[in-house]
């Protein structure tokens, strides 16, 4: 007996038009507003042809999700999810069971009214951000069913093959009970304003209202303003400068309203198998992260929010996930309240600092490569504004201060199977590997550091279909060289 066939929601076809007219927004406005409409050739078609192009654009795009919604078919078949899509040219897709990682759902406003989801298949070959395969709208009977279906498919293959780790990786749940879930961290409102704040997203609008306040003079014709109004003008540099601040102050309201939006109800929960992390308020979005496939674990700390003892917790993943291979596990959190819920989710890992330091001779490699692009800049900037650019020579202590910086903040710990690195480039990041994890390391040494016996260690992770790279510069020639020891597999099958 052939098995049956499910389709989507119609709620497929509003969200997938959406999403394309979305797209292409930009075409659709060039050719809107690139067409005759002065009726000189007395001809509707040939004065309107733009307008006709437009109406027939937008009816393709919108036709494309009615399309998508009535050829769109999925089911289950000899062990693999299989879909079937397209009117012209019918395009398959199967997807092993085994291979599937992660269901990620998403409830979008169109979604939420009629109990729906979208269902994102992630599995190792999906590239970071995008899914093996969508489901559009499913009501949520549909992707329990998923996720049961796939389970069952998991647990027979392991049956025949005899091997667990076939349900050890996946990220879809029991067969016959629903995993206990429970919630290790969550944001409050407080803590969101926070992330607004420090985060990166507010200096892209604080850039935007730069640009656009820099060229208000364009459309003031300060020239030709008469003598008369030169007072008036003068006062209204300061009407300028109020106009600046407040464009400021609407755009943090705009970075707050944007987090505000996207991490609303930000919730991370454990099972015995995986990561469940959901947020947003317009759009809620459920991302499931397998445990067995967290590579490394990284804090992080920019310079202003270490000054209020606050950072942020990123994990790597082998399967690239809905948000990437590299998820904010904690977007926001205080650092002496980091230790608890990370213990939690991960009770094998040594949170303790890292103390092994950097040798002092491996201070000026810090900074001494700066020399090479800093005496020109400085030298052409003290040529050309002078006396003024001689201030150009700060330059330098402040390049070597952030190096020196950079030399104390470093450090190391080897505790077991574990390696703990800290580093800084502007923020100051501690990675936290086990040895299993690791995919390769090599140790580099330059003739000059040969010299003062001090080399830099790489250590590669997986990271999605890339690899992230955990480094520590200007170490101890020796303690690189037993770190690569410590990490040769031979040592490691006498103490996993």
């Amino acid at each position: 007996m052939s098995e049956p066939r499910y389709k989507l929601h119609w709620v497929t076809v509003l969200v997938e038009s959406l999403k394309a007219l979305k797209e292409a927004i930009l075409p659709l406005v060039i050719v809107l507003i690139s067409g005759r409409r002065n009726n000189d050739s007395g001809i509707w078609i040939l004065d309107n042809w733009s307008l006709l192009l437009g109406i027939i654009l937008v009816v393709y795009l919108v036709s494309s999700g009615f399309i998508k919604w009535r050829r769109f078919t999925y089911w289950f078949e000899d062990g693999e999810l299989r879909i079937e899509s397209g009117l012209f040219v019918r395009k398959k897709r199967y997807i092993p069971f085994e291979r599937i990682q992660s269901l990620n759902y998403t409830e979008g406003i169109f979604h939420r009214p009629f109990g729906l989801v979208k269902v994102q298949v992630e599995t190792a070959a999906s590239s970071a951000g995008e899914a093996e395969a969508e489901l559009t709208a499913v009501t949520r009977d549909d992707a329990d069913l998923i996720k049961i279906r796939i389970a069952e498919g998991k647990k027979r293959k392991m049956q025949e093959t005899g091997d667990p780790s076939e349900v050890e990786m996946d990220g879809v749940g029991s067969v016959e009970t629903e995993p206990e879930e429970k919630r290790v961290f969550s944001l409050n409102p407080k803590q969101l304003v926070l992330l607004a704040t420090t985060s990166g997203g507010i200096g892209v609008i604080f850039s935007g209202v730069a640009i656009f306040l820099s060229q208000f003079g364009e459309f003031l014709p300060l020239d030709k303003v008469s003598d008369e109004l030169a007072g008036l003008i003068e006062f209204g540099v300061f009407i300028i400068v109020l106009l600046v601040l407040v464009g400021l102050f609407v755009a943090w309201l705009l970075s707050v309203a944007m987090t505000f939006f996207s991490y609303y109800g930000f919730t991370v929960r454990v099972s015995d198998e995986e990561l469940i992390i959901t947020r947003g308020l317009i759009e809620k979005k459920r991302t499931t992260i397998p445990l067995s496939r967290i590579q490394s674990v990284s804090f992080v700390e920019n310079p202003v929010r270490q000054l209020f003892g606050y950072g942020r917790v990123l994990v790597h993943s082998a399967g690239a996930a809905d948000d990437g291979s590299k998820i904010q596990l904690f977007p926001l959190v205080k650092k002496r309240a980091l230790y608890e819920p990370l213990q939690e989710i991960f009770p094998e890992l040594d949170l303790r600092e890292p103390l092994e330091k950097l040798p002092k001779r491996g201070r000026k490699f810090f900074y001494r490569i700066d020399f090479i692009w800093m005496i020109p800049v400085i030298g052409v900037v003290g040529w050309f504004f002078y006396p003024y650019g001689l201030l150009a020579l700060l330059i330098v202590p402040l390049v070597m201060g952030f190096g020196i910086w950079q030399h104390r903040s470093a450090a190391y710990r080897v505790s077991g199977n574990q390696v703990t690195m800290r580093s800084r480039g502007i923020s100051l990041e501690t990675s936290y590997t086990m040895r299993k994890r690791i995919q390769s390391a090599h140790m580099r040494q330059t003739i000059f550091q040969h010299r003062q016996r001090v080399a830099s260690i790489h250590l590669n992770v997986k990271s999605g279909m890339g690899v992230h790279n955990v480094r520590l510069r200007q170490m101890d020639v020796e303690e690189a060289e037993d770190l690569l020891n410590w990490y040769e597999p031979s040592r490691e099958s006498g103490c996993e």
